[in-house]
């Protein structure tokens, strides 16, 4: 069971197309958060959304992104560009590892959806006999994993994993797993998801639990004030270069952080209702498997959906768990930057941890108003908090109870 680290990142969301830029936005409490501008918005009521407004397909593969869904597209230049960052070529003859012994391992809520949205829009609205021929791969839920194995040449094990709003925390825990077992040297790993379509937003609509946006779209998701009214749904993808220890040391890699546990639980309860005892059994077994205390641990990035339920569940999962070690914690929620972009969010938000662990700074819970007594801890309202920062968690919750939980170090 050799330890696993962390050698190279990369980021694609609302907040910023770069790291640098991601980072810069995150820690300025700065609001990607915007009006809807993707989807026509007459017929929905929620008009707000985490876009990405500058991404051209075209610039970045050229014709080969008519195969690519938007999702798939995020998720292959992420997977470059982490491969870069940690110091390796983007194709597999270059690596120090045979390419069969690296696999990918993507999470994605929605897959293809914007794909499938098309297509059913030329079927049933338009009265289409044929649709695109290439509808089916572009659309399938693995097709981001795929793609970036056709990118790179990795021909280890690889798959995707689909749960709702936990799925890349979860495809980078099950990564995690492959290492230490050994069935792998290196894995590419994160999330992608594109699910700003009109069916897909009106179908959250019809779920009550959309911020809307008011006077100012960028102030609509407010993770733990009192008067927080809902998630605002976005899109993005991170992806992140996992290797052993001892393979990063003999390459001489850059080392990020190392991953050092993960938890995975599910409620078995309700389909939408969170848990408490689900939530602290999953940051319980995340720090089981790291071996640390609850006093190890300086930070939270919490799932912080921004939804009343969700958030004080989430800080009453964290009370319970770390006891009198709560009151010192910095917990802050980033979906109030750049948005819950669903199986992708919990690869954003590690991004977003490791480089609170970078740059030994909490970045905020943007948008923060009025205190809520159910949310009482720290939560990082507003304002950027520098602090020394040995080890965080990454949490994700998902509908249906299904819960991960990452854990690193410094």
């Amino acid at each position: 069971m050799e330890p696993v680290v962390i050698t190279g990142m990369a980021v694609l969301a609302a907040s910023g197309t770069e790291t640098a830029q991601f980072w810069d936005n995150l820690q300025a409490g700065r609001s990607a958060l915007g009006p809807l501008t993707r989807v026509q918005s007459a017929r929905l009521t929620t008009g707000v959304a985490g876009e990405i407004n500058d991404f051209d397909p075209e610039t970045q593969f050229g014709k080969e992104g008519e195969l690519l869904d938007r999702f798939a597209q995020f998720a292959v230049i992420c997977a470059r560009r982490a491969l870069e960052h940690a110091g390796m070529a983007q194709r597999s003859p270059d690596w120090p590892y045979a390419a069969e012994r690296v696999g990918v391992l993507t999470g994605t809520g929605m897959g293809g959806i914007c794909t499938q949205d098309q297509g059913f829009r030329t079927i049933y609205g338009e009265g289409a006999t044929r649709v695109h021929p290439f509808l089916i791969p572009r659309s399938m839920y693995s097709a981001a994993t795929s793609q970036i194995g056709m990118a790179t040449g990795a021909r280890g094990p690889s798959f995707t994993i689909s749960t709702a709003c936990a799925s890349s925390t979860h495809a980078l825990g099950e990564a995690w797993r492959l290492l230490r077992s050994g069935a792998a040297d290196m894995m590419i790993a994160g999330g992608s998801d594109a699910p700003l379509t009109f069916g897909v937003i009106k179908a959250w609509e019809a779920m009550r639990v959309l911020a809307t946006a008011g006077d100012d779209a960028s102030r609509a998701c407010r993770p733990f004030s009192r008067d927080r009214g809902g998630l605002v749904l976005a899109e993005g993808a991170a992806m992140f270069i996992l290797e052993t220890a001892s393979g990063a040391q003999r390459r001489g890699a850059r080392v990020l952080a190392e991953l050092a546990g993960y938890g995975a639980t599910a409620d078995a309860g309700h389909i939408t209702q969170p848990d408490q005892a689900g939530a602290g059994n999953a940051m319980r077994e995340a720090l089981r498997t790291a071996r640390m205390s609850p006093a190890d641990v300086d930070y939270i990035n919490a799932h912080g959906t921004g939804t009343k339920l969700n958030d004080a569940t989430e800080i009453a999962a964290i009370k319970e768990v770390f006891g009198a070690d709560a009151q010192r914690l910095s917990i802050s929620s980033t979906k109030s930057m750049h948005g819950h972009a669903m199986g992708a969010s919990g690869a954003i938000e590690l991004a977003a941890t490791l480089l609170a662990l970078e740059h030994q700074v909490v970045p905020p819970t943007a948008n923060y108003t009025t205190p809520d007594p159910e949310c009482d801890l720290d939560v990082t309202p507003n304002q950027a908090k520098p602090r020394p920062l040995r080890a965080a968690l990454s949490n994700s919750f998902a509908f249906g109870g299904l819960n991960a939980v990452l854990a690193i170090r410094k």
